[in-house]
């Protein structure tokens, strides 16, 4: 069982564009659709489309429409009852593929709230193979909620192996108190959890540079303050720091139609081969496949097994002290 942990759920527009985004002025739209979102309930509809078993737990409004589109998805879920309405998620895509995202603020929860959906997290994450906290955290709860979690969670039996993806001050709560097993930033989450100011790597399209970069802030957080780290690099792939190594993977060729959801189904990939018992550049592998799939889909639409690109996927180790990775070309 893989559960996750969606605190600040979203319903997810999508709304593809005739030709490139033009601020301010009137465009016409292709399409139009909306999918039950949120980080952890994106890597649960990757999780339960490979036919393993996955819980999404989800601070809920019974009488929400949300609840409707989530059951569509034929995801397991178990909801914490709050007063609040799911936000909604807005994505323009144009017919390159490009995605410009505004998110809206989610529903304020009560201390009430924060208690119940710490203490439903406990219970469902008995047993369980991996905990997934996922988004970002909703008004109310603090920034330290997702570091709460792992303590309570941690404090009972059977407890599993969690990953975290989220930024911000909610992620540097949970690195500098709860030793995730796993987080999932991407290079730039990665730069301001290490208190860069720039973008890693440089301004400019350098793979290399990049991947040394993120190597080198990487290894300041593995494995001291986190197990393991997958990073992903947007179209350039992606970079997994774990105790035993580095390793980076490209992504095979694609059509990029929406990004919205590949960081997630990126995760999903990661967790789904490692309860299959694969090691870390196979893990590293289905990552980058999976985040790819979701890329070449519309909207928030989550790739099946069926969905996965068939071109090669390398991961090639790296060595930490170098200053550019070994079999990285420019």
């Amino acid at each position: 069982m893989i559960v996750t942990l969606t605190a600040n759920p979203s319903l997810d527009r999508t709304v593809a564009l005739d030709s490139v985004l033009r601020p301010g002025e009137v465009q016409q739209a292709v399409s139009v659709r909306e999918d039950a979102g949120g980080k952890g309930v994106n890597v649960s509809r990757a999780i339960v489309a490979a036919g393993v078993p996955t819980l999404a737990l989800v601070p809920l409004n019974p009488h929400d429409p949300y609840a409707d589109l989530l059951r569509e998805t034929g995801v397991p879920t178990r909801s914490t009852a709050v007063a609040g309405r799911v936000r909604a998620n807005i994505a323009l895509t144009d017919p390159a593929g490009t995605t410009t995202k505004i998110n809206l603020p989610g529903a304020r929860l009560t201390i009430a709230d924060r208690r119940a959906a710490i203490a439903d997290t406990v219970a469902a994450s008995r047993g369980a193979r991996w905990l997934v906290l996922a988004g970002s955290v909703p008004p109310g709860v603090g920034d330290d909620f997702y570091a709460d979690v792992i303590d309570a969670v941690r404090e009972a039996p059977d407890a599993p192996l969690i990953a975290v993806d989220t930024s911000g001050a909610a992620l540097a709560v949970v690195v500098e108190r709860s030793r995730p097993d796993l987080i999932k930033p991407n290079d730039a989450e990665l730069a301001q959890l290490a208190g860069l100011g720039g973008a890693l790597g440089g301004s400019g399209p350098d793979v290399a540079d990049l991947v040394a970069e993120v190597v080198r802030v990487g290894a300041g957080l593995v494995p001291g303050s986190v197990g393991s780290a997958l990073v992903t690099l947007g179209s350039l792939g992606a970079v997994l720091l774990a105790e035993g190594g580095a390793w980076f993977a490209a992504p095979p060729s694609i059509r990029a139609v929406s990004t919205v959801g590949a960081g997630d189904s990126s995760l999903a990939g990661y967790v789904l081969a490692a309860v299959a018992g694969a090691g870390p550049a196979e893990r590293l592998e289905r990552a980058v496949r999976y985040g790819s799939a979701a890329a070449s889909l519309p909207g928030t639409q989550i790739p099946t097994p069926a969905d996965l690109p068939t071109g090669e996927v390398r991961a090639v180790a790296l060595v930490a002290e170098r200053t550019t990775p070994a079999g990285i070309a420019p």
